[in-house]
């Protein structure tokens, strides 16, 4: 039996330990059946992160970026260099992950069973690892567009690989068909966010997005950025107005909402709500300073469970 063609890519910035722990990580998975490869797309790092990747990992790619492309573009850039192989399919991650042995193997496996489908992993943060991360977030236009759950455990999620709406790309298999078909993410409407773009407009052309809950990985925390509030005004208007790619920026919110919603009247309803529910925080109102308590996944995405 022919072993199934993988390619590894990720993007990285002037973060050397956390690749190097990325790619550690990595040599340990189980490839059983698989033929591997692994590009690193350094896009301008000053910290030796090419060099450090050259020198303790000689098996893998480096390929070189400008230092501008940011993580749509970046990935789009490693995505372009794996199709060159020819591969079967291609796993784009995020270098600030760590991986269950076993985690690339049931991703294939759940590709393999259920064709026509884009894989993602299930997201557990490093830190308190039986707590959900970024998995399956759900579309509110109300609230402003995508929610992402705060309170899930790999004890209230499906079982079973489950249907959802979009994909958060910290790891996610594609099958290489999927880019001869849908293209690549698109750096002009989110240099940061592109997965939701992407993995929404491949759920629109017809394809299936599962979650497979035994593919584990381990991601570090989001830290949230400064907030706009504490800012001078000059850096204020700075960043809210002409730093695109800045993920305090008005048009860059704009874009993803718009191309990453269900529908473009959602999304535009949604980014107009997602400041409306801004301003009512301010001024204390109820609604939407409440806390509601989660439903467990299991019962919420149990219609989207896939039958066998």
């Amino acid at each position: 039996m022919l072993e199934k063609r993988i390619e590894i890519v990720t993007p990285v910035h002037n973060r050397r330990e956390l690749t190097l722990q990325c790619l550690r990580s990595l040599s340990r998975i189980n490839r059983t059946g698989l033929d591997v490869h692994i590009i690193v797309v350094d896009d301008g790092s000053t910290d030796g992160t090419a060099d450090a990747v050259r020198e303790m990992f000689p098996e893998v790619e480096v390929v070189q970026g400008s230092g501008e492309l940011w993580y749509t573009a970046g990935t789009n850039l490693g995505i372009e260099t794996a199709l060159k192989r020819n591969p079967d399919y291609v796993l784009c991650i995020n270098d600030d992950s760590i991986f269950d042995e076993n985690c690339l193997q049931t991703m294939i496996e759940c590709a393999e069973k259920y064709t026509h489908s884009v894989i993602g992993g299930l997201l557990l943060l490093w830190d308190t690892p039986h707590k959900v991360f970024q998995v399956s977030p759900e579309w509110n236009t109300w609230r402003g567009g995508w929610r992402h759950w705060h309170e899930q455990t790999v004890w209230t999620i499906p079982q079973k690989p489950w249907e959802v709406e979009v994909i958060v790309g910290n790891c996610v298999l594609y099958p290489a068909q999927v880019f001869s078909e849908v293209g690549l993410m698109n750096p002009n409407k989110s240099a940061q966010y592109g997965d939701a773009e992407f993995t929404t407009r491949i759920r629109k052309s017809g394809w299936r997005l599962l979650i497979e809950p035994r593919a584990r990985v381990f991601c570090q925390p989001n830290y949230a950025p400064i907030s706009v509030v504490k800012l001078p005004f000059r850096k204020k208007i700075d960043l809210l107005f002409f730093k695109t790619k800045h993920s305090h920026n008005l048009i860059h919110h704009f874009y993803l909402n718009l191309y990453s919603a269900p529908t473009k009247f959602k999304g535009l309803t949604a980014f107009g709500m997602l400041y409306l529910g801004w301003f009512l925080r301010k001024i204390q109102n109820n609604f939407y300073n409440r806390k509601e308590k989660e439903k467990k996944m299991s019962d919420i995405f149990a219609h989207t469970v896939v039958k066998d």
